[in-house]
């Protein structure tokens, strides 16, 4: 039975030179624990949406020198792919996992997300936790933690969702590999379970 828990050796894979190097090394150490994770929680989403989810393990196909900094899988409505779409991610850089609900800069329903977001601006900032993070570029591992942001500062972001062709926005929780340490599989299931919890209520005001 695959581990779905990442260790010590999994974030050291993208310390790894070179392209085809570093690939095998995410296919080997990382690639099935992604594949297990896909399996559980698109059947955990499906049950909580009512609709079909798919996963999709990221291939990083389109790199031709540049060796990947993060690898995930993504969860979405749709078996071909998942940018079009808002969607779910659980994956990891070298120094934390990601687990994100977001709509990434392919998603054309951007605009439409972004508009429902704002009739629930209030709701947003008072029910998501406060140690959820936001990110507005999936590329880079920058984070804006949620209790720190201002009212007006989560506007923006969301604002800028709608009006920036190349915007995105992302939000969940990162964890550090110290924190892995003493994590079972179990642990870290009841971890993703309760953060995709807590991001269920973003999706739902998508597609309403």
């Amino acid at each position: 039975m695959t581990s779905k828990t990442f260790k010590e050796k999994d974030f050291t894979v993208f310390s790894v030179d070179g392209l085809e190097e570093r690939m095998a090394a995410i296919k080997m150490n990382i690639h099935p624990k992604l594949e297990a994770l896909g399996e559980q929680f698109a059947h955990f989403l499906t049950k909580k949406t009512g609709e079909s989810f798919f996963y999709h393990v990221a291939k990083h196909a389109r790199r031709k020198v540049n060796p990947p900094n993060d690898t995930w899988v993504a969860f979405s409505t749709n078996k071909r792919g998942y940018k079009m779409l808002p969607h779910f991610q659980i994956g990891l850089w070298g120094t934390h996992v990601f687990i994100y609900f977001g709509l990434i800069y392919e998603c054309p329903q951007k605009m439409e997300a972004a508009h429902a977001f704002l009739k629930h601006l209030n709701d947003l900032k008072a029910n998501i936790p406060n140690d959820f993070v936001w990110s507005i570029d999936h590329t880079k591992p920058d984070v804006k933690l949620h209790d720190t942001l201002q009212l007006e500062e989560l506007q923006e972001m969301i604002e800028r969702l709608s009006t920036v062709k190349k915007a995105e926005l992302l939000v969940g929780i990162h964890m550090s590999p110290e924190e892995f340490t003493s994590l079972t599989d179990e642990q870290f299931i009841k971890k993703i379970e309760t953060t995709l919890h807590s991001l269920l209520p973003l999706y739902k005001i998508c597609n309403r």
